[in-house]
């Protein structure tokens, strides 16, 4: 399946919370879009990684996406190694997407500078011809790809983004994606321990951060993201 988008999380709920309203944007405007998790979050404190799973497939469902699979990677404790960097070639090489979006290049949570790292190395090694993968019952051998533009979204910590995309007019979709992962968030009735991101003012954090991010190039709300190369236009009219 060729895919316009292919978005990396080392958690589910990563995606959601980080570039949901830029997939969602997308997938508006006809893009074919896909997600892949890294790992099932079993080490969450609150759920588990079935109820993990259920709220994966109904956020996917919310914003559209053409597919959604999880590598079932150690989650806490998957390695940026050989082991791993070639199973996400196959991943790569089997969408082939246009561009690829993962993980924070630095962030609190140990996974995700790890899974943003793991992502790029395999992007990059997906492009050499002399890596030679198998993808599932496929009798033939995967020919080499690597995608346009790899972007690094922006998540705990607030980095400065490289990019800002305007996303106005789908954080709504952005935000109830999120609340699909009813164990994760804040709930009055929950008897479940608190963490960082369970309490309200993280809920309203969704918003009101991409509302600030908006507020900065004009619009109502935005999404940002840091890339591994330089940003290239045709004209300077191009940039808002």
């Amino acid at each position: 399946m060729k895919l316009d988008i292919l978005a990396f999380g080392s958690h589910p709920d990563d995606i959601e919370l980080s570039c949901g309203a830029t997939l969602a944007k997308e997938v508006s405007k006809g893009k074919k879009v896909g997600i892949i998790d890294l790992t099932r979050g079993e080490l969450g404190t609150r759920g588990t990684a079935e109820t993990r799973d259920e709220e994966a497939t109904n956020a996917a469902n919310i914003l559209g996406v053409n597919s959604r699979i999880n590598m079932q990677f150690a989650d806490g404790f998957f390695q940026n190694d050989k082991a791993h960097q070639l199973e996400l070639i196959k991943m790569i090489r089997y969408y082939q997407p246009e561009i690829i979006i993962c993980n924070a290049v630095d962030d609190r949570h140990i996974d995700h500078p790890k899974g943003s790292q793991l992502v790029s190395d395999a992007c990059f090694l997906s492009g050499l011809k002399k890596i030679e993968t198998i993808y599932k019952d496929e009798s033939n051998g995967q020919e080499p790809w690597r995608p346009k533009a790899v972007y690094h979204y922006i998540q705990w910590k607030d980095l400065t983004p490289d990019v800002v995309v305007d996303v106005s007019g789908y954080m709504d979709k952005k935000v109830a994606s999120v609340l699909a992962y009813k164990t994760q968030f804040f709930d009055p009735n929950s008897k479940e321990p608190e963490t960082p991101i369970s309490s309200k003012n993280f809920t309203d954090s969704v918003v009101y951060r991409a509302r600030n991010l908006g507020r900065l190039i004009g619009v109502e709300h935005a999404e940002g993201y840091t890339v591994e190369r330089y940003v290239a236009v045709d004209s300077l009219f191009d940039l808002k």
